[in-house]
C-alpha cells in the first residue's frame, strides 16, 4: 500500500485523509480491527476500526493534557487506574512522577497492548516501569468488581462505539465514584465539542450525577476530529484547576505547563451554552 491514502470519514460531509508509506501491521482481534500505519506527516499511527488513535508526532498534545492536570491539582496521588490506554502513551507520563507508587492499566484488548509494544517504542517507559500492572480485562467490569481504592482514575477509551460504549454512561462514572478514595478524581477524554456535542454534554452530564459538579478543560489534537478536543475531570474534593506549587513539572513537556493548565479550563462561549443546555 505505498504511497496509498487512509481515509477518516466522521460525518455524511465530513471526513479526512492521511498520505500513508506504508501498513506496518494490520490484524482482527476479538473487538476490533487494528492497525498500525507509518505516514508521511505524523509518523506511525494506532487505527481501531479505521480512526486514528495516536501518533508518534501529537500524541503528546492529548497525552500531556489527560494525566499532567490531574497530576499536578491533586496532593497525593500514589495509586492510578488507568482504563483503556492499551498504546502506552498515558502510562508513559504518569511513570514521569516519583511519588505515585502503583498503576493498573486495564485493558479490554490484550492485542492492542502488545502490538502497542511493538510499534511504539516512544511509550515503552510506561510498559516497563516497575510500578505498572496491565490487566486484561473490561474496565467496566473491573470497576464494578474491586475492592482496591485509588487516589486517581483515568479513563483513556476510545470514542463511544464498540467495546467503549460501556465507558461513557452514569452508571459507569457512579462505579468509578465508588472506586475513588474519599478525596479521589476522575479524568476521562470527552470527545470533540464540535461533532460529538450529544455524547460531550451527556459525559458532563453524567459526572455531575455521580460527582456533584464536573471540570471541563480543553487541548488541542490536530489527527482528531476538528482538533478541538475536550476532558472532564469529576473530583470528590479537590479542585483541579488549583496547581500544586511545590510539585515539579517532569523534564521534556511539550504541551503542558502551569499557565497551560490554568488555560485549559477557560472555555470558549459555545462550550459554556452547551454546558448551560445541558444543565
Amino acid at each position: 500500500m505505498n504511497g496509498s491514502w487512509i481515509y477518516e470519514k466522521h460525518t455524511e460531509d465530513y471526513g479526512v485523509s492521511w498520505k500513508i508509506n506504508n501498513i506496518l501491521h494490520q490484524e482482527k482481534s476479538e473487538y476490533q480491527e487494528i492497525t498500525v500505519a507509518d505516514s508521511e506527516t505524523w509518523g506511525r499511527m494506532l487505527l481501531l476500526d479505521g480512526i486514528v488513535q495516536t501518533t508518534e508526532n501529537d500524541e503528546f498534545m492529548y497525552h500531556e493534557m489527560i494525566t499532567q492536570v490531574a497530576l499536578h491539582s491533586h496532593p497525593g496521588i500514589k495509586n492510578v487506574l488507568v482504563i483503556g490506554g492499551g498504546d502506552g502513551g498515558t502510562l508513559t507520563q504518569i511513570v514521569k512522577h516519583p511519588a505515585v507508587e502503583h498503576i493498573d492499566l486495564v485493558e479490554i484488548d490484550g492485542q492492542v497492548t502488545e502490538i502497542c509494544r511493538k510499534y511504539f517504542p516512544g511509550f515503552q517507559p510506561g510498559f516497563s516501569d516497575p510500578r505498572t500492572n496491565i490487566i486484561i480485562q473490561d474496565g467496566i467490569e473491573y470497576v464494578q468488581k474491586t475492592n482496591k481504592k485509588y487516589d486517581l482514575i483515568i479513563v483513556d477509551s476510545s470514542d463511544p462505539t464498540g467495546p467503549a460504549v460501556g465507558l461513557f454512561t452514569s452508571s459507569f462514572y457512579a462505579s468509578v465514584f465508588q472506586t475513588l478514595n474519599n478525596d479521589g478524581m476522575m479524568v476521562t477524554q470527552s470527545e470533540s465539542p464540535i461533532f460529538y456535542a450529544d455524547i460531550f454534554t451527556s459525559i458532563y452530564r453524567n459526572i455531575c450525577s455521580a460527582f456533584g459538579s464536573a471540570h471541563i478543560y480543553m487541548s488541542t489534537v490536530p489527527t482528531y476530529i476538528s482538533g478541538p478536543w475536550t476532558f472532564t475531570i469529576g473530583s470528590k474534593k479537590h479542585d483541579p484547576r488549583k496547581i500544586i506549587s511545590d510539585r515539579p513539572v517532569p523534564e521534556g513537556m511539550k504541551y503542558y505547563s502551569p499557565a497551560v493548565h490554568q488555560a485549559a479550563f477557560v472555555l470558549p462561549q459555545y462550550i459554556k451554552t452547551q454546558l448551560i443546555k445541558a444543565g
